[in-house]
């Protein structure tokens, strides 16, 4: 490399590294290398020979942001430099030597991996990144990466069926970017959409970034994975990596927190819907103290006040109001004085009065008048005999039960919090794509334990007669070999702990539909609320009301600021809390 002139000056460094956030390297400066991709840099360690300089480096991590430092030559003695600032990550380091694995992959099933092509795809790779909770990249610096260096290769997996960008994986080539001596490469931030309908994405992006160093003649690819992650480690394993003993180095910062000290205790026990409330508050310096973790139970205090919560729902939400959320009939009559359209429907006699409804108007909707995630509903009967099967899974859930006409639509939710909407999203039923080899029940235990995985084991799809029969309706049963690409639902209803997934439509969802949304929350009068609502078409006014839940899992709506929202209720104009959003910032009807 060719000596850079500000090596000597340490001021010039300094402005060096700040200066060139958009370029890959930032500062080569004789053989210490920077590579800037956006969430943060890449620091190669090897590249350093003084270990007081690559501490400086490190301490210089912009806020918000995520630097790693990998192959440092000695570790433990950078550490040393910067104790109070510096730790090794507990992560293993993983490589794949291509010389002593097989070139051959099986070719991807209902998604293809190319390189980016538009500047579309870096947002939506951090569209990627938001759903996989990790930090987000400046969409310029992913673009200009992409189009201006090649040291940086940016690959995507896109859907078949529409060309949405399923998941993506970032690749650094070592020659390129300083002339490694060893030959090497590596792969950092892969992602895949905990909402993609085809199984096996993050196992083709990894193989083929291997492919593409591979016939660039390089030796090896490297990544870094936490030390935990059985899943990953298992297939990183079975793609033929190797662990080698590389570590990493961090810098103690707010992001990496939970990797150098204990959070909390039993904060790590909380559900996601519950922890994404915890995380927000202790991120604001309000004191969080679980009291029940496995109910999502806990006390936030800050400036002598507190508030106790279980998930999203809080003490300032009334008895009266969760009351009337609880009893699916009262929720409907209320909102329906206030002008609301509801379905038309009866309180199930279990007679010939139920069936007379059922010939009137062709098609139902049957639930138990009180419950939670969807169990003992039963949607899309159009028959007798399903009537009565129906009538009699709900009543096992609750005595009383509601017959409703079937409305045409998605299920539309809305999370109105004091006032406002802070997020849309449809939620659509489970479904699977078939891949030409698997049944449909084995691809619905895959899809399963992938929406297990996603949501912290919230979300499963149900193996039981309702799956079995949506199954036999569209003309299959579960030992069937689904075709190559072809889609299935095999629930009818979109709940998400029946393995629905959701779709975040805040952006475009219309007015009139969050007026509903923010009507039927006072109506009810409830601060925190989810209202369910039927719609043809997000982006036009038609509905119906379906119901609302006194605790909705904000945890589904990421990244729309819900649990910001949910604080900012709380600790309304705290001195010292920053505000989640500010009424111009916030979706609204």
């Amino acid at each position: 490399m060719t000596a850079d002139p500000t090596a000597d000056n340490p001021e010039a460094i300094t402005l060096a590294l700040h200066e060139a956030a958009s370029q890959d390297v930032l500062d080569t400066m004789s053989d210490d290398v920077v590579l800037e991709l956006g969430w943060g840099r890449l620091i190669f360690g090897q590249t350093f020979a003084d270990p007081e300089r690559l501490a400086d480096v490190l301490r210089k991590e912009g806020q918000g942001r995520r630097d790693i430092c990998i192959y440092a030559r000695e570790p433990h003695v950078l550490v040393a430099k910067a104790p109070s600032e510096l730790f090794i990550d507990p992560s293993h380091t993983y490589r794949l030597r291509f010389a002593d694995v097989a070139a051959d992959a099986p070719a991807p099933s209902g998604f293809r991996v190319r390189t980016l092509e538009a500047r579309t795809d870096a947002d939506e790779m951090n569209r990627v990144y938001l759903r996989c909770g990790m930090v987000a990249a400046p969409s310029d610096v992913l673009w200009d990466n992409h189009r201006d260096r090649n040291a940086v290769d940016y690959l995507v997996a896109v859907s078949d069926e529409d060309g949405s960008v399923l998941g993506t994986v970032t690749g650094v080539d070592h020659v390129a970017l300083f002339s490694d001596p060893e030959n090497g490469s590596s792969l950092w931030t892969l992602a895949v959409d905990p909402a993609a309908p085809v199984p096996g994405v993050g196992a083709a992006l990894t193989r083929a970034l291997a492919a593409l160093y591979r016939d660039r003649g390089r030796a090896y690819m490297d990544l870094s994975v936490a030390h935990d992650n059985e899943a990953a480690i298992g297939l990183y394993e079975k793609l033929g990596f190797a662990r080698v003993p590389v570590m990493a180095v961090k810098r103690k910062n707010a992001i990496n927190e939970p990797l150098f000290t204990h959070p909390p205790e039993t904060v790590d026990d909380l559900n996601p819907y519950a922890r994404i409330i915890a995380d927000e508050a202790m991120r604001r310096g309000i004191w969080v103290e679980v009291l029940d973790a496995e109910a999502g139970e806990m006390k936030m205090s800050h400036g002598g006040r507190s508030v106790v919560t279980r998930e999203s729902l809080s003490e300032y939400t009334s008895a009266v109001a969760m009351a009337r959320c609880d009893d699916k009939r009262l929720t409907r009559r209320i909102v329906s004085e206030a002008g609301i359209k509801v379905p038309k429907g009866r309180l199930a006699t279990f007679d010939e009065a139920d069936h007379e409804f059922l010939a009137e108007v062709g098609d139902v909707v049957v639930k138990p008048t009180r419950g939670e995630q969807g169990k003992g509903i039963t949607v899309g009967i159009d028959s007798p005999g399903e009537l009565d099967a129906a009538l009699a899974r709900a009543r096992e859930q609750h005595p009383e039960v509601l017959i409703e006409e079937r409305a045409p639509g998605d299920d539309l939710r809305l999370v109105v919090i004091d006032g406002r909407v802070v997020a849309a999203a449809l939620r659509l039923p489970a479904e699977v794509t078939g891949t030409g080899k698997h049944t449909i029940r084995e691809l619905i235990k895959a899809q399963s334990r992938r929406r297990a995985a996603a949501t912290g084991g919230e979300s499963r799809i149900p193996m039981d007669a309702v799956t079995e029969n949506t199954v036999r309706e569209a003309g299959f049963s579960l030992d069937d070999v689904l075709g190559e690409g072809e889609r299935l639902r095999v629930r009818r209803t979109a709940n998400l702990h029946q393995g629905g997934t959701i779709h975040d439509v805040t952006s475009t969802v219309h007015p009139e539909l969050c007026r509903v949304g923010v009507a039927a929350a006072a109506a009810i009068g409830i601060p925190v609320t989810g209202v369910d609502l039927l719609v043809p078409d997000v982006t036009k006014p038609e509905y119906v009301f379906i119901e609302a839940n006194e605790r909705p899992g904000l945890a589904n709506h990421e990244p729309q600021p819900t649990a910001k929202a949910f604080v900012d209720f709380l600790f309304p104009n705290q001195p010292g809390l920053p505000q989640a959003w500010t009424p111009d910032e916030a979706p609204t009807g």
